[in-house]
């Protein structure tokens, strides 16, 4: 009964020849009330490796204070940035250490190395590489139009359009999510965020 009240949403990533981009959409629903439409669920963790998430806002902005702070220490005990594969996996512990009590959100970690790379995360730690995830209560519809369209050869501006494609149309079909959507894109280069707002 207690998973009916479970916060709503739909967050996207995917691997292009160059980078990773990730976008979620602003919604935040609680049961059937809509608490806030402004919300970021997209985070940068570190200069090359991005975060989404779906559930609980707080439990991953906790999460990402967490990982943001060792990430930093790491990169200067090393004096190297730490990995995208790094990330997922110190997230992954955190996330099992917690399993009595977990953080209720499902995350994707994104990021560039020496190749791009995905990672889904469920709320007891699993991490699961891929080319392209989609989480969330959106995530079924958002799958599909991935499924059918993606390919290893997109270019940014194709991906881009993909992941755009992909949350409208769990948007349609998914009350808890929608009121936008935020974009990062990750490259060697480094990152850039972008806002799209549009009306229902």
């Amino acid at each position: 009964m207690a998973f009916q009240f479970m916060p709503g949403a739909t967050a996207v990533g995917i691997t292009f020849s160059d980078g990773v981009i990730l976008a979620a959409e602003k919604r935040v629903s609680y049961g059937n009330f809509v608490i806030n439409k402004h919300t970021r669920k997209i985070f940068s963790v570190t200069e090359s490796v991005g975060a989404a998430c779906a559930g609980m806002i707080a439990d991953m902005q906790v999460l990402v204070r967490q990982v943001e702070a060792l990430a930093k220490i790491r990169k200067l005990e090393t004096r190297r940035n730490v990995a995208p594969n790094s990330i997922a996996k110190l997230m992954s512990v955190i996330m099992f250490e917690r399993r009595f009590f977990p953080l209720l959100t499902q995350v994707i970690v994104g990021g560039v190395n020496t190749k791009s790379q995905i990672y889904t995360l469920d709320p007891l730690g699993s991490v699961l590489p891929d080319d392209y995830a989609a989480v969330g209560t959106g995530a079924e519809m958002a799958l599909g139009v991935l499924d059918s369209e993606y390919k290893s050869s997109l270019t940014a501006e194709q991906s881009k359009e993909l992941a755009l494609k992909a949350i409208r149309s769990s948007i349609q079909r998914d009350s808890a999510s929608g009121d936008g959507i935020d974009l990062l894109v990750i490259t060697k280069g480094g990152q850039a965020q972008q806002s799209l707002s549009f009306d229902k």
